[in-house]
Formats: C-alpha cells, structure tokens, sequence
C-alpha cells in the first residue's frame, strides 16, 4: 500500500469521527447548549450551526473539495473550543480529580485541530 492510499484512508477515517461529532450536535443540542459560553448568546443557536459545519468539513474531507479550506476553518473551530471551553474547565476545576474531563477533551480536541491543519496543508491532495 503506497503512501497516498495510506494517507486517503487516514482522511477517510477522520472525516466518519469529525461527522460523528457533527450528528452528535443535532442529537444532544439540549444537552450541549449550556457549555456554550455566555457571550455567544443563544446556545442551541450555535450548537447547530456548528454541527453543520463538522458534517460539511466531514464532507469536504470525503469528497476531497475544499479540503485546505475545510481543515483551515475546522482547525480554527476546535482551538477556539479548546480556548473557550475545555481550558477554562481545567482551570476552574475544583480539585485534580474534576479536571480530568476536561483535560482528556481539551488534548482531543488539540489532537483533531492538528490533524485539520495536516489535511489543510495536503489541500485537495487529500483525496487522492
């Protein structure tokens, strides 16, 4: 197997979790809302839109159009959720133990925004 395919399988594969998360959006807004910070007023409001934006970057991802776009905007996405979210979570922590959580989601979700930046910087390479 040559590298080209190898790395076609890897997108593949991050597309099918990055659409998961998508859906997951749009099944759980009621319970995702309230982690939606304060001053982005209306919570569910931007649940959904943000699902709709992991199912079009899945989607640019396995259909290979608008690849360096997709994972630009995605890699954004998830550092500003890392920003906003998960590190004032760790911060504000009652003790090691409740932070745990949020360290575990804050790493995945610095992990996924790498991968988004390796597909961006392949561009539409990443469907071959």
């Amino acid at each position: 197997m040559n590298n080209s395919n190898i790395s076609r399988i890897g997108v593949i594969l991050y597309a099918l979790v990055i659409g998961f998360f998508g859906v997951n959006h749009f099944m759980n807004a009621s319970g995702m809302a309230p982690y939606v910070p304060a001053f982005f007023h209306g919570g569910e409001f931007w649940v959904y839109l943000t699902g709709a934006a992991l199912i079009a970057a899945a989607i640019a991802f396995l259909i290979g159009k608008q690849t360096r776009l997709a994972g630009l905007l995605l890699a954004v996405f998830l550092i500003v959720i890392v920003l906003t979210i998960h590190l004032p979570a760790v911060m504000h922590a009652p003790d090691e133990a409740a932070s745990r959580v949020p360290l575990t989601n804050l790493i995945k979700d610095t992990g996924l925004a790498a991968a988004a930046l390796i597909i961006a910087g392949k561009g539409n390479m990443a469907r071959a």
